[in-house]
């Protein structure tokens, strides 16, 4: 398979990612006994469950400076030095320093992560396209369903590596006046390495929904879960939020947050809409301006 490329925003540059566990996410989905094993790797959250409990403990303290060798990391911006965290998953889980992550104009990036946009898709289209079955209405449930009938939406999918500062935020004032809905689920690596021989994983991995509403409509947030997360916590409460306010973090493993709004909603911005349309996702940062209303 080909590397995994994706075009940094700032500079414009395609970039190679260096991927954590390149070679065993080669192992298990590239190879025939890896795909074998997929019911017990990734058919429960036992393994992740597991790989969550040993990267609490202290003795995980040794694989963060593996995580801060890799280039993206970005170790400086954590809230106090990479050393002084007590486990890998306190440091993975970790905030930043006060305007790390100032907040931009418009609707915002909820999280750092590579930005992918399915624009004007049919809830019954194959999502996300490339190979896959499922539908965008698979992603979601009857009792966290939008209202598809006859309707098209804009997608932003916000996947997040293990370089990446992994608490996520709201993109804009909004308000979440029903309850959060999770769907129970398969645990698959979020990585395109894993996407090109299972596309369906968005609608197959366990996901955490909650709809919002704005001054442009209402849009929903889905959080998905993958191979290693141990946890997706959820830190909001009430019902109003504001722009940037923290909504949870992931544990260890590379995550997915889509964001799913009525199409035209939302103005994505020219660079994003160019690249997606290219097939090449766009490194972003959390509270970072990706739309207009």
């Amino acid at each position: 398979m080909k590397p995994v490329v994706y075009i940094d925003r700032k500079t414009g540059e395609r970039i190679e990612e260096s991927v954590m566990g390149d070679g065993a996410l080669r192992f298990a989905y590239e190879t025939l006994l890896g795909r074998t094993l997929w019911p017990l790797l990734f058919g429960s959250k036992a393994i992740s469950s597991l790989m969550g409990l040993y990267y609490d403990s202290p003795r995980s303290r040794k694989s963060i400076r593996s995580l801060t060798s890799i280039p993206g990391c970005r170790p400086e911006e954590a809230e106090k030095p990479a050393e002084e965290y007590g486990s890998f998953n306190e440091f993975f889980t970790r905030r930043l320093k006060p305007n790390a992550r100032p907040i931009g104009d418009g609707f915002t990036s909820p999280a750092d992560g590579r930005l992918m946009l399915y624009l004007n898709a049919d809830a019954d289209m194959p999502f996300p396209l490339k190979g896959a079955t499922r539908r965008l209405r698979d992603v979601f449930s009857p009792n966290a369903s939008p209202d598809v009938a006859g309707r098209c939406y804009d997608i932003a999918v916000v996947r997040l590596a293990p370089v990446d500062y992994h608490r996520f935020h709201f993109p804009c004032d909004c308000r979440t006046p029903a309850p959060l809905h999770t769907i129970k689920g398969e645990y698959h690596s979020v990585n395109p390495i894993a996407i090109a021989k299972r596309p369906d994983l968005y609608a197959d991995n366990e996901r955490q929904i909650v709809m919002c509403e704005a001054s442009f409509g209402r849009f929903w947030m889905v959080d998905v879960g993958a191979f290693g997360v141990g946890t997706i916590a959820q830190t909001y409460s009430g019902v109003e939020h504001k722009k940037g306010d923290e909504k949870g973090y992931f544990k260890f493993g590379g995550s997915t947050i889509m964001l799913v709004a009525e199409a035209g909603r939302l103005k994505f911005d020219d660079d994003l809409v160019k690249n997606s349309a290219a097939g090449l996702e766009t490194r972003v940062l959390c509270r970072e301006k990706i739309a207009s209303f």
